[in-house]
């Protein structure tokens, strides 16, 4: 097959039938007995590949022996997350995840076993499978709120997945609309379909608002069946987080308000969910719940983050920077997520609390993906960035969360300068804002993400907690504009598809660029 999909690992397209594909790699439902014609002719059926794609989005199931650091959309945010400057990993440990903190894995995009591949493999994969269940469109059978349903969430997928490509394989998107991004595949793909070229910046950001707007508009009027689904209320979440990376903050604000509306979901005192780590709790609008038989054990989220379970969690340990653990006032809750008094600490950050096993004798704990907590601080930025009386309005957002956090918290701040490092303080809302959001959704949304989006640089430093070996004071960190943030192209896009030469269009293959 010449096209990115030839090495896809729970791709639909590599096997006879949507069968067997999600009997063997998703084992969600048995589906043995229907064929993938059956499987989409109806919006019941159909449920069975559309929980497949979502089982494998917290799946151990990397093709290349690397599962233990890549388990779906909690790696590649744990990924994003230790990337930056405020979650610290404090020593090497058994590796995973130590070459994203280090910014070396840039080199290694001509192996299976590393980021490069991984990532490109698990996204294109729901973009295949994605497309696979809107081919059925027209065709499939049911009530219309029914077929709704499925073929929302579909394009939810699919938009999802593109702006995450997008957000790791090029620069952000505001200044770099014309520079190239990846292919884009919007129907389902079969042996001889010749892989596409490079779409630009914008041209991808057009298909991502395109299936993002059209999942919102099918999601309406239907009811979430579970937590894992993405139902109307997190198609606007994935809208407002898609808007802040284009610098739309009219359509930020409009659709992280709707979404709290839509959720239901109300922001709750830390003390009612000490643990992040369950998607029962009243504030979660999406995530994994994950049962007996499907928790990944070590090629887990909480293995690498819960110490006291021992193995990948003790030996590298993850800790705040202490410059943003100060930010914090003396009676802010969130204090309790992290643990300055760790023997663990040593010299170090302080211990992360925030992130454990539900049950660490079952290995049990749900992945969080979205709290509505994040669409406060999406609608309090948005509004900040729109200025005049919408900043009354941004400081209402954030009070609203903070008053579940800090009884003691008060906000007088106004405008919107940013600093060229994070950690050059101006003093205003927008940089409260970013600091309340940066202190709330330590390690669920990707700090890496919002850098390049902010175009700010960072800096590391031992004062903050960081190791020695990992300061990246050869890395051109203050520079978000850099390539050093844009993962390369696995080769073997290139090997499969004829329209992509790996001379002209590979991203800089260097860590220092």
């Amino acid at each position: 097959m010449k096209s990115i999909f030839k090495y896809m690992f729970v791709g639909l397209l590599s096997c006879g039938t949507l069968t067997s594909c999600l009997d063997g790699a998703l084992e969600t439902f048995p589906t043995d007995s229907m064929s993938g014609d059956g499987l989409l002719s109806n919006a019941s059926s159909a449920l069975v590949p559309l929980n497949g794609v979502y089982r494998s989005m917290y799946s151990a199931w990397s093709p290349s022996g690397n599962t233990h650091q890549a388990f779906g959309i909690s790696a590649y945010t744990l990924m994003a997350d230790v990337m930056g400057e405020d979650h610290i990993m404090a020593d090497q440990g058994s590796g995973w995840f130590w070459y994203d903190c280090l910014y070396n894995v840039k080199p290694r995009y001509t192996s299976k076993s590393w980021r490069s591949y991984d990532l490109w493999n698990a996204y294109y994969t729901w973009v295949s499978n994605a497309n696979y269940i809107l081919a059925a469109e027209t065709t499939m059978g049911g009530a219309t709120a029914d077929v709704n349903y499925v073929i929302g969430q579909a394009y939810a997928i699919r938009a999802y997945s593109y702006f995450m490509l997008a957000q790791s394989f090029a620069r952000t998107y505001k200044g770099h609309e014309t520079e190239p991004c990846c292919p884009i595949y919007t129907e389902p793909t079969v042996a001889g379909t010749e892989g596409q070229p490079r779409a630009t910046v914008q041209a991808v950001y057009d298909q991502i608002t395109s299936d993002i707007d059209k999942a919102v508009e099918l999601l309406e009027g239907t009811k979430t069946k579970h937590i894992s689904h993405m139902g109307y209320a997190v198609a606007l979440g994935i809208k407002a987080r898609i808007a802040l990376v284009m610098e739309e903050w009219n359509t930020a604000k409009e659709a992280a308000h709707e979404a709290i509306k839509a959720s239901g979901c109300v922001i709750i005192p830390v003390d009612q969910f000490k643990g992040v780590n369950s998607t029962k709790a009243k504030n979660v609008m999406w995530g994994a719940e994950i049962i007996a038989d499907q928790s990944g054990m070590y090629a887990s989220f909480f293995s690498h983050m819960d110490a006291s379970a021992g193995k990948y969690g003790q030996s590298a340990l993850k800790q705040i920077n202490k410059e943003l653990y100060a930010k914090m006032g003396s009676e802010d809750a969130r204090k309790v997520w992290w643990n300055p008094a760790d023997k663990a600490n040593e010299n170090g950050g302080y211990q992360q609390e925030k992130f454990k096993f539900s049950d660490i004798k079952t290995w049990m704990g749900d992945y969080v993906w979205m709290r509505v907590e994040e669409m406060y601080l999406i609608a309090a930025e948005a509004e900040c960035r729109l200025g005049g009386a919408e900043e009354a309005n941004a400081i209402k957002d954030l009070m609203a969360l903070m008053a579940k956090r800090d009884k003691n918290y008060k906000c007088e701040k106004s405008g919107t300068a940013l600093g060229v490092l994070s950690s050059d303080e101006t003093g205003s809302l927008l940089e409260e804002i970013i600091t309340q959001r940066r202190i709330e959704l330590w390690g669920e949304t990707g700090r890496i993400y919002d850098l390049r989006r902010l175009k700010q640089g960072f800096r590391r430093t031992s004062a903050m907690g960081w190791p020695k070996d990992a300061l990246l004071g050869n890395r051109p960190t203050n520079d978000p504009e850099c390539y050093m943030w844009v993962l390369t192209i696995p080769q073997s896009e290139f090997d499969g598809n004829v329209n992509m030469d790996p001379e002209s269009d590979q991203n800089p293959t260097g860590d220092y660029k």
